[in-house]
């Protein structure tokens, strides 16, 4: 297992980090521990998680799998661990979660962070991330800003400086951001900065084959501003497996939960999808070893975040993000992705 940096912190993160949003629905609390310990085993220190799941998020799901993380937790070497959660914010309808109240100021920041910590039984984070912004942005396979959908919003500052107060009090190390913008985390930087708030170390957004739209302007300012990318959904909520184009009704994440899947139903999808498929078994590989290989092998992605309903998928996961690529694929990967450009932003 190989380990990085997290931007401008001090945390040593590996390189392949363990999603849980399946821990509470898709897996039952012993699942979740055992994938946990199995993680352990291979090297992983790094585990991902939200207030707001299990996916999809209800009042009956809310909170299950950090509750399941924290059982696993308490018997750990918490040093050994870098945890990172998320909390949830505006513009979505989960009225479940502080009945409603989702702006990210200092009331809900505060009442958010105490309740997960409560849940993973642990006295603090290491990374707590703005799970998506709290202004009207483009979100989940949406793709233009329409500025018709303008909402109020806690100024960013005023955020960072709640932020500030949990890092001071030692609930949390360091921040995050996730399905963030370049002008957002430009914005962020610039209030910690001025302000001498937290600086962002990270930002979680989803990166594949299929959505690479990280490329087009986050990853020079993650170059220059020492900022890290965390990327998610890295086998495109499963397609680029390649086990939908044998059986259209397989089941997995893309039929169980199509309400998610709305980003990967877009016109080149599945032509994109058969095409990268066809070139990975063409050089030997499975169609998941290739997608996650090439993840995993940026230079600017510090930690590819897997999740699995089986330890045989996590297994397979983990040794894909370890494999190299040659040349003469990354290479036809580079003339597919000028064909099929980001079809699933």
């Amino acid at each position: 297992m190989k380990y990085n940096t997290l931007g401008q912190s001090e945390l040593r993160v590996s390189n392949v980090c363990l999603g849980t949003m399946t821990f509470g629905t898709q897996n039952s609390e012993a699942d979740a521990h055992r994938q946990l310990d199995f993680a352990l085993t291979r090297g992983i220190n790094f585990i991902d998680t939200a207030e707001m799941y299990s996916v999809p998020s209800n009042a009956e799901s809310y909170g299950k799998t950090e509750t399941y993380i924290g059982t696993w937790l308490k018997r750990q070497a918490r040093d050994r661990i870098v945890l990172a959660t998320k909390i949830a914010g505006p513009g979505r309808s989960m009225k479940w979660i502080r009945n409603g109240e989702l702006a990210f100021n200092r009331k809900n920041i505060r009442a958010a962070i105490e309740a997960s910590l409560a849940r993973l039984q642990t006295d603090y984070v290491d990374l707590y991330q703005l799970h998506w912004p709290d202004r009207n942005t483009p979100l989940f396979g949406q793709y233009h800003f329409d500025p018709d959908k303008e909402r109020d919003f806690v100024p960013l500052a005023e955020t960072l400086a709640a932020l500030a107060e949990l890092v001071r009090e030692g609930r949390v190390r360091y921040v995050g951001l996730s399905n963030e913008t370049p002008w957002g985390v430009m914005q962020f930087l610039h209030m910690a900065e001025q302000h001498k708030l937290p600086r962002v170390v990270s930002v979680q957004n989803a990166y594949s084959l299929l959505n690479r739209t990280w490329e087009m302007g986050l990853a020079e300012i993650g170059f220059r501003e020492n900022v890290a990318l965390l990327a998610y959904s890295p086998l495109a909520f499963g397609l680029l497996s390649g086990k939908y184009l044998a059986d259209p009704s397989a089941s997995g994440r893309f039929n169980l939960f199509p309400g998610f899947a709305q980003r990967y139903s877009k016109i080149n999808v599945q032509p994109a999808v058969a095409a990268y498929v066809e070139l990975a078994r063409a050089h030997g590989m499975t169609p998941t070893q290739m997608a996650l290989a090439f993840v995993a092998s940026r230079r600017f992605v510090a930690s590819t975040i897997i999740g699995a309903t089986t330890l045989e998928q996590l297994s397979e996961d983990i040794d894909a993000c370890a494999g190299a690529l040659p040349d003469e694929v990354v290479r036809e990967i580079e003339a597919l992705h000028l064909r099929y450009c980001n079809p699933a932003p």
